[in-house]
């Protein structure tokens, strides 16, 4: 082994004039050394290359003499993205450093962008490095003797790790690494003999790897030494932005199978320089206390990017970016043809040309959401601009780098407030990010959907056996402590349908053949195949011109809304609806100024822990009169108004409000611990008062806190008295009982049974309709709980909606907290500015009114003499008139 490899990317650095940051020297040895584990890295600081460039120094390693000329070298490197947008960027830097090297070699995407002639070519010969998805990884896992496209992998790189983990694409990618290293391990134990390590004749390993000496040296068949580590034993790395369980993040990636002796974890440690800026409203009185989507502070906005060459304006939903987009162009024309959006319902061909424009820096404004969060390399953008919270100080980091998107150069973000007590959080996004608390992202675990996709996938390609299957999953994070039993019934619930479903043909998809899980059926196995993935959404419409092209898709139910002649605004035009064809929208151009938004599910994001935290202790500095920050300063006719109608709570003190009003008797709870949390909580509450005194509530709720409303007076006196209110005591059964917890666990049924393969969405052109899957998957919900109510998918989608629909887990620390806190209760005479927001979160919520929301709103004001407190026409003239603002925003 010689260190040619080391100097070859030496000279590159020097051609190019650039200098090799220490974190990239270490991950270099580290990677050389034979080591797999995690590179933390924040935005914009090379961190592609520092895993790239040490792959292709081991390369020239290996082959010292013949690096420049040796060819068709099979798949050595897969490098697996969160996004398909990103493979575009990262391919062009690759090939650029192979090309500049003189590596004669190809660097490739494998996406769901990617052509059928591309997969096929792709097929027949491989290049060095490819990139691709999760998604598509499980595809090529589906493919016939798919083991031969991985004979001579070496490495696989996870990339933006963090927005994988927690997810069930995270899961997708364990079982995945955990294939590709049992895959490496038989081709390893081929080399045993004469290595110091002795295999049985299945291929199993009797010695164990990780207690051979990593300098064990062995002669491979090019005649060159290398290490034990580097033969034998497939490197794995991921690389993640910083989040707080850092440590976790590569134990997950990993897998509880990976030689602890073999793992590191490289960090960047570079200071990234970081300017954030709140843009204050001149008279924060006359601000909104319920937000919707911050056009009052438009003008401000474009103050700014008048002066900056380039810049990302980030709103948090797709229907807000294209209400921002029409509101510049409609106040703003000059900035017609240099202005554009980006968004993930665009279609592909027009995302692709907003950021190849970027690169030629032929835009200077950009609105976009969470689709350029990652690592796509933007070098002109010198400013962000956040509209709204983005709720997690994490997704606002990520966001502030896409500013100075290079090694020492300083991001500039500023955080747009779209109502007031959001300038609080403004100030808690500063002080978390300088006390470095970030968000952790917690895996999952046993996602039996997940599994069973993955088990019919390998059943589809060349089939498996239960055993060998079975270690290689207990081998993952996720499903560690999955059971035999347990694995049993999946085996049972892909051959034979499981108990209850026996009986019906469609859901026997595997059979066995001596001891070998296969799928015989080609009709199953297409279907499968078209069913790969986690991701589960609205049922899309692509919307096209009557003309040809695509402009990109729309959820089914907004397109089931309109009727021919009705105008909508999507992707920047002003749209005629035509007609429904084939999952197609037709439209035609409209010159109307007037039209509906379409809006998405996924709505409001709830305010993080971490963020929640921090708030609080804004809010007690607050309470102390301690006015450090220029948003605290600016709020300080709010929190006036607060202390004078109510109280400012301190960390030890948890307010409670109450008046009466024409509507009902309303109680008012601040634990400002998020939208989910507050969900939870105002049911459960809810439902102890009732077990007190009979009542009927009404609830609202924002990330402050929550309100229940009831015709009765309600004796909270009495109430709280009663210790176990806030109790710990049968929580899970009192959640149970105060929300309708089948419901929920209906919901979140219906995406696993998706992923699950228990429903097919359709052959493309020809999905489902989503209310006919609504109604399949409601029908096997009711199945199941009724004749096998211990099914593995039930039992997933009850502690899915726990988990994540009510955040249990932070639900239950609230009310530990809530329990040490002295309890202040204030009667109060009208709503204070911390229980105006929640009350105006119930208006949307009614189901008949010919109102606008500003009208509501304003009524609602004047009723409680508030009206100088809110402007009810949320600066109309900034907006496209007869935007429908959905609620959401």
């Amino acid at each position: 082994m010689t260190d040619k490899g080391p100097q070859v990317i030496q000279q590159w650095y020097r051609q190019k004039n650039w200098q090799q940051f220490p974190f990239q020297k270490e991950m270099e040895n580290t990677y050389l050394a034979g080591y797999s584990g995690l590179l933390n890295a924040p935005t914009g600081s090379g961190k592609t290359y520092a895993l790239f460039l040490p792959f292709l120094a081991g390369f020239i390693n290996q082959h010292p003499d013949t690096y420049t000329t040796q060819q068709n070298n099979g798949l050595l490197m897969l490098w697996i993205t969160p996004l398909r947008a990103l493979t575009n960027d990262i391919r062009k830097a690759m090939q650029e450093a192979c090309d500049e090297m003189g590596l004669p070699w190809r660097i490739a995407t494998r996406t769901g962008d990617t052509s059928a002639a591309e997969k096929a070519a792709l097929k027949r010969k491989l290049p060095e490095v490819l990139l691709t998805t999760p998604e598509s990884l499980h595809l090529m896992l589906a493919q016939k003797e798919y083991p031969k496209l991985f004979n001579n992998l070496q490495v696989v790189v996870i990339d933006e790790w963090h927005e994988l983990l927690g997810t069930k694409r995270g899961v997708q990618v364990e079982l995945g690494l955990s294939r590709l290293k049992a895959l490496a391990a038989v081709g390893s134990s081929q080399l045993a003999v004469g290595s110091g390590r002795l295999a049985d004749g299945s291929g199993q390993h009797i010695s164990d790897k990780a207690m051979l000496p990593t300098d064990v040296k062995q002669i491979n068949k090019k005649g060159n030494t290398r290490s034990e580590t580097e033969n034998c034993q497939l490197k794995i790395w991921g690389i993640s932005a910083t989040i707080g369980n850092l440590e976790q993040a590569a134990e997950v990636l990993l897998g509880n199978d990976f030689p602890p002796e073999h793992i590191k974890m490289v960090r960047a440690n570079l200071e990234k320089k970081l300017e954030i800026k709140s843009i204050i409203p001149d008279n924060v009185e006359n601000y909104s206390w319920a937000g919707h989507i911050g056009l009052k502070l438009l003008p401000k906005v474009m103050e700014i990017v008048a002066k900056s060459k380039t810049t990302l304006i980030f709103t948090n939903t797709r229907s807000q970016s294209e209400i921002w987009y029409h509101a510049i162009l409609d106040n703003y024309p000059e900035y017609a043809g240099i202005m554009a959006m980006h968004h993930g319902s665009l279609d592909n061909e027009l995302r692709n040309w907003v950021e190849q424009a970027l690169h030629a820096e032929a835009l200077k404004l950009v609105v976009c959401t969470s689709s350029l969060d990652l690592g796509v390399d933007f070098r002109p953008v010198d400013c962000v601009i956040q509209v709204g919270s983005p709720k997690g100080v994490a997704r606002f980091m990520q966001r502030a780098g896409r500013s100075g998107h290079h090694p020492g150069a300083v991001s500039r973000a500023y955080f747009v407030p779209t109502h007031s007590l959001e300038l609080l959080e403004g100030a808690a996004l500063k002080e978390a990010i300088k006390r470095g608390i970030f968000e952790s992202r917690d895996p999952m675990l046993l996602t039996m959907d997940v599994l069973i996709q993955y088990m019919v996938t390998l059943a589809v390609s060349d089939g498996f056996r239960a055993d060998e299957l079975f270690k290689e999953v207990r081998g993952t994070y996720a499903f560690a402590d999955i059971t035999s039993k347990e694995f049993g019934e999946l085996l049972e619930f892909i051959t034979t349908g499981g108990k209850t479903l026996a009986q019906y043909d469609e859901f026997l998809k595997v059979e066995v053949e001596n001891g070998l899980y296969k799928v015989n059926s080609r009709r199953v196995a297409m279907r499968h195949r078209l069913s790969i993935g986690t991701i589960t959404s609205e049922l899309s419409i692509r919307v096209k011109w009557l003309s040809g092209g695509s402009l990109g898709t729309i959820e089914e139910s907004f397109v089931s809304k309109l009727k021919p002649g009705n105008t909508f605004w999507f992707a920047g035009r002003s749209l005629e609806f035509i007609r429904v064809k084939e999952m197609t929208a037709f439209v035609k151009k409209s010159n109307s100024t007037k039209g509906l938004i379409p809006s998405w599910n996924g709505g409001r994001m709830p305010l993080s822990s971490q963020l929640a935290a921090v708030f609080r202790d804004k809010l007690d500095e607050v309470a102390h009169g301690i006015e450090k920050d220029i948003e605290v300063i600016a709020l300080k006719p709010l929190f006036k108004l607060q202390q004078e109608l109510s109280h400012l709570p301190q960390s030890h003190e948890f307010l409670i409000e109450s008046f009466k009003s024409k509507q009902g008797h309303h109680l008012l709870f601040y634990p400002f611990e998020g939208r989910l949390v507050h969900e939870g909580m105002a049911s459960l509450l809810a439902f102890r008062i009732s077990k007190i005194r009979n009542a009927s509530f009404s609830i609202a709720m924002n990330d402050y806190g929550f309100e229940l409303l009831t015709d009765e007076d309600v004796p909270i006196e009495d109430v709280l008295e009663n210790t176990g209110f806030f109790s710990l005591d049968n929580l899970i059964d009192d959640i149970q009982h105060s929300l309708n917890a089948n419901e929920m666990a209906r919901r979140r049924f219906r995406d696993i049974a998706h992923i699950g393969g228990l429903v097919f969405t359709g052959y493309p052109g020809a999905q489902v309709k989503n209310k006919h899957l609504q109604a399949s998957t409601s029908l096997l919900f009711e199945v199941f709980t009724e004749y096998e109510p211990d099914n593995l998918l039930v039992r997933q989608a009850y502690n899915e909606a726990l988990a994540f629909q009510l955040e249990e887990f932070r639900l239950r620390s609230a009310l530990q907290r809530i329990q040490t806190q002295t309890i202040i209760l204030k009667n109060i005479e009208r709503p204070t500015p911390f229980a105006f927001p929640i009350m105006v979160d119930s208006l949307g919520r009614e189901k008949l009114t010919t109102e606008t929301m500003e009208e509501r709103i304003a009524k609602m004001a004047r009723s409680y003499g508030a009206e100088g407190t809110w402007d009810a026409a949320d600066n109309k003239k900034n907006r496209r008139p007869g935007i429908s603002r959905k609620k959401g925003f």
